[in-house]
């Protein structure tokens, strides 16, 4: 296995392994740009991931073999991701040197910023900015540095090969999203977009200004919150909890009765949301977020959207991952794209490092 978060790599299927689902995505060059070959999600029993951690190693795998019976999925290799505390992502500023001598220098560098054991993780790195112009920073470079712990590669890459595939890139929920972002919507040299990925056990936040990630941060509360935040204030089970959630008509009900437990949760999120923001407005050195978008079964509770732009006035748009990429929902099997297209988006970004360098 090829540990890599930056580099270009040959065809791939992206399979983005969520705790509330396995989704998968395989693509083909379309004119100039690309479309959905193969797609497939297959629920993850509930409690088999917690936080990230595989709990249920054999549940996981089943799920991913069922991703790949009976579609055309080609390509043998995959591209997965992480997130959570497990992985680190980091700016930092170091002398100005060569390629070669930061190759020889990085992992010494990392361990002032990285708070694990440097021989527990792997490191993949990317210059930002080479420096050594003349002005305010010329004697510095900016790196981007990313470490992930290798306990939780091997745990994703272990259940991926008992699927009979192999991860032979690992990447980061974030940059994968980004890049899902980028092909259907390009770039905007000016512009801070928000990309807010609202899973189940966890919020990605990425905020980019044109190409370049400043800002990522994974907020430890998602869709299965809200889920427990019913199931304890009305005491029901969680499968039917997750039914209400999503306003399914549950006997003795009405969504009336849920919509106040997932509002007190909406604002638990929030605040997490706006430390974020507060975050990023201390280490960037602006105040401006243009618009955020908005993907991940999280993103659809009800009055989720609406909530975010009436903290933060800026406008709330759902990331559409088939925007500008070929999605024949017909012959993929796909009865409702406009269902499947907010828990795609990190699985195509994967299936882009296929074609696209970052």
């Amino acid at each position: 296995m090829t540990f890599s978060f930056l580099r270009k790599q040959r065809p791939l299927v992206g399979l983005d392994v969520g705790s509330s689902a396995v989704k998968a995505v395989e693509l083909r060059p379309a004119g100039k740009g690309y479309k959905v070959a193969a797609f497939a999600s297959e629920p993850v029993p509930p409690q088999a991931i917690v936080d990230g951690a595989i709990v249920d190693a054999v549940a996981v795998a089943d799920a991913i073999k069922r991703i790949f019976e009976g579609r055309p999925f080609k390509a043998r290799d995959v591209a997965a991701s992480l997130s959570g505390n497990a992985v680190i992502v980091k700016k930092i500023n170091l002398p100005v040197m060569t390629e070669d001598e930061l190759g020889e220098s990085i992992h010494w560098e990392a361990e002032q910023y990285i708070p694990f054991d440097i021989q527990d993780v792997n490191l993949d790195y990317q210059i930002l900015d080479a420096g050594g112009l003349s002005g305010q920073n010329a004697a510095t470079m900016e790196v981007l540095l990313v470490a992930a712990k290798k306990e939780k590669i091997a745990d994703y890459t272990g259940v991926i090969a008992q699927a009979g595939r192999s991860a032979v890139v690992v990447d980061v929920d974030a940059f994968a999203l980004q890049n899902a972002y980028e092909a259907n919507y390009g770039v905007d040299p000016a512009a801070v977009v928000v990309l807010l990925n609202s899973g189940a056990s966890a919020i990605n936040v990425n905020i980019v200004i044109g190409e370049q990630s400043v800002f990522t941060r994974d907020i430890s509360l998602g869709g299965n919150a809200y889920t427990e935040a019913v199931q304890k204030e009305l005491g029901l089970p969680f499968d039917v909890a997750e039914q209400a959630k999503c306003g399914t008509p549950i006997e003795g009900l009405t969504f009336e009765d849920i919509r106040p437990v997932l509002r007190a949760m909406t604002e638990n999120v929030l605040l997490e949301i706006q430390k974020t923001f507060d975050f990023f407005r201390t280490t960037a050195g602006t105040d401006r977020i243009d618009r955020v978008m908005l993907c991940g079964g999280g993103s659809r509770v009800d009055g989720f959207a609406d909530a975010l732009h009436e903290r933060f006035g800026v406008p709330i748009e759902a990331l559409d991952p088939f925007r500008a990429v070929g999605f024949d929902a017909a012959r993929l099997g796909v009865d409702d794209p406009a269902e499947v297209a907010p828990t795609a988006a990190v699985a195509l970004g994967l299936a882009m490092r296929r074609v696209r360098d970052r």
